[in-house]
């Protein structure tokens, strides 16, 4: 059985809101993304990373014959590759879109995944949004953040970097892999077993990266549901000042009976 609850918050600075995130529990896949990008240009590539990896994984759910756009890796699952031609696949569909005017130039947006088959946890991610796996009162950090931190003054200056990389927050952190950015994005794959009751996040810098994994270990570990846990978990980071979008997913898995 599968339990799912999300929210996404605007946070005290921003004017639009570029988090994006979905699910479809038909398909077991749950999406998290952050764009980037001036105006609105990051909700923009946000949604069309979201609406590529839905859309992708609804194709390719009945395991028919199917064009495999960007081939298949032989040392991938099933799993693993939908998801992986997924992000490939909103990659390509941003990077063109971004080449088209003005307004979309320089957009991008991260990505974080997951898809389940039994207990088994398929995981892809591009970007700094990450999932968390918390079983047995231990959260575990399942992705590895494509960024690098640099020198606030040279985030300031913008040195040889993408101002639209720059997080807004004091970490200062240089996204150094996203969708949109260029042809060959990589996408980071893992897979998991699933304990019984093990509860998943996903979600975006604006939470983890104001916010201590061992202060979201203890809001995950009190016994409350879904929806009052991703509450806590947003009021949580503005409490503590964050000043991005902020955005968390909860999955709860529990052995069909």
């Amino acid at each position: 059985m599968i339990d799912v609850f999300g929210l996404s918050d605007i946070g005290p600075v921003r004017e639009n809101n570029e988090d994006c995130m979905g699910w479809d529990l038909e398909l077991k896949l749950f999406v998290v993304a952050d764009g980037m990008g001036g105006e609105a240009a990051g909700e923009v590539a946000s949604s069309i990373a979201l609406d590529t990896i839905v859309e992708f994984v609804q194709q390719t759910e009945a395991g028919d014959d199917f064009t495999w756009p960007f081939g298949l890796d032989p040392t991938l699952s099933d799993g693993a590759n939908r998801l992986r031609t997924a992000l490939l696949l909103a990659n390509h569909r941003i990077l063109s879109l971004a080449g088209t005017t003005q307004e979309y130039m320089g957009m991008g947006t991260t990505a974080v995944c997951a898809l389940l088959s039994g207990a088994r946890l398929t995981i892809a991610h591009v970007g700094d949004s990450r999932l968390y796996l918390f079983t047995n009162g231990t959260l575990t950090l399942m992705t590895q953040d494509d960024s690098l931190a640099v020198p606030i003054a040279v985030a300031e200056r913008g040195d040889q970097l993408n101002q639209a990389s720059v997080a807004i927050g004091p970490s200062r952190h240089v996204l150094t892999n996203v969708l949109g950015a260029r042809p060959d994005t990589e996408v980071h794959i893992s897979e998991q077993e699933l304990a019984d009751d093990a509860l998943i996040l996903l979600c975006s810098d604006g939470l983890h990266g104001t916010v201590a994994d061992t202060t979201l270990q203890d809001v995950l570990g009190r016994s409350d549901d879904l929806e009052n846990l991703s509450r806590t978990l947003i009021a949580t980071a503005l409490e503590q000042g964050t000043r991005d979008n902020v955005t968390a997913l909860l999955i709860k898995y529990s052995p069909d009976s």
